[in-house]
């Protein structure tokens, strides 16, 4: 429940203003928070100047007042550091600490959600990373098998992974290290967890940024999330339930190489209207 100290409440209105829902009114002078259409999206508790806006459902601990030094990026900076992201498939030999993962996660619980749902979990793979992968292996494995045994003009445009499929698990069964081309031996993976596939892509979007911003590297293994889409064994082993999906899978270790430049795109496609 959204609360309202009226002691600190001065009556400005701001919050009234800035709910979307309206769930919100001035009452002699005070801000009465109805909580009946309410989604607890916070913005009440954001922009009340006195800071008498709390409430009992989230922890209150999470909330820092604004202060310029801390909250501003150069957007120049912002830009460039975007543009300099690339998809790290070589990693040192090197474990990833735990309050690193818990800060990528955090960006990820502060991101965005449609109608404040927050329904994006998380799942951290560090000790049975190879357990995983070999599960995952296997899977891909059956899929090139299936595909390259019923070819047709439908299946043909993906022959060419499923032939990289099979080799993938054949070169990972003669060669654990040398061999790992689904995880490429980095030490941790982060699954982002959704029934929503728009919620859960801008977390990641956002676990990338702190990612790199941390020192560390990451890619998307889009393999893992094909394997394990409709795999109940894999579902099962990750403790799913019915109607939650992988998402992403971020691959996450420290950088074994370094770029010194960005990379160039196509020209954006705008329509100006």
């Amino acid at each position: 429940m959204m609360k309202v100290d009226k002691d600190k409440c001065i009556g400005c209105g701001l919050c009234v203003k800035d709910c979307f829902l309206r769930d919100i009114e001035l009452v002699d002078k005070k801000a009465n928070i109805k909580n009946i259409t309410c989604i607890k999206c916070g913005h009440c508790i954001a922009v009340c100047p006195k800071n008498a806006v709390s409430t009992d459902e989230y922890n209150m601990e999470d909330i820092k007042d604004y202060n310029k030094e801390e909250f501003e990026i150069d957007a120049n900076n912002l830009l460039n550091f975007i543009k300099f992201r690339r998809t790290i498939r070589q990693f040192k030999n090197k474990d990833v600490e735990v309050d690193m993962l818990s800060k990528i996660i955090e960006a990820g619980r502060f991101t965005q959600t449609g109608s404040n749902s927050q329904n994006v979990s998380y799942i951290v793979v560090k000790d049975d990373i190879e357990e995983l992968k070999s599960m995952t292996l296997e899977r891909l494995s059956r899929m090139g098998e299936h595909i390259l045994s019923n070819l047709n003009p439908q299946t043909m445009p993906i022959k060419k992974y499923a032939d990289m499929w099979v080799n993938m698990y054949e070169a990972y069964k003669e060669d654990k290290v040398k061999g790992d081309s689904l995880f490429f031996n980095a030490p941790a993976v982060i699954l982002v967890v959704s029934d929503s596939p728009v919620n859960g892509a801008l977390a990641s979007s956002n676990m990338e940024l702190m990612t790199n911003a941390l020192g560390l590297g990451t890619f998307f293994s889009g393999f893992f999330v094909r394997a394990a889409q409709g795999n109940k064994k894999i579902m099962d082993y990750l403790g799913l339930e019915e109607g939650q999906e992988v998402v992403t899978c971020m691959v996450i270790g420290y950088p074994y190489i370094k770029y010194s430049r960005t990379v160039p795109r196509k020209d954006a496609q705008i329509s100006w209207r």
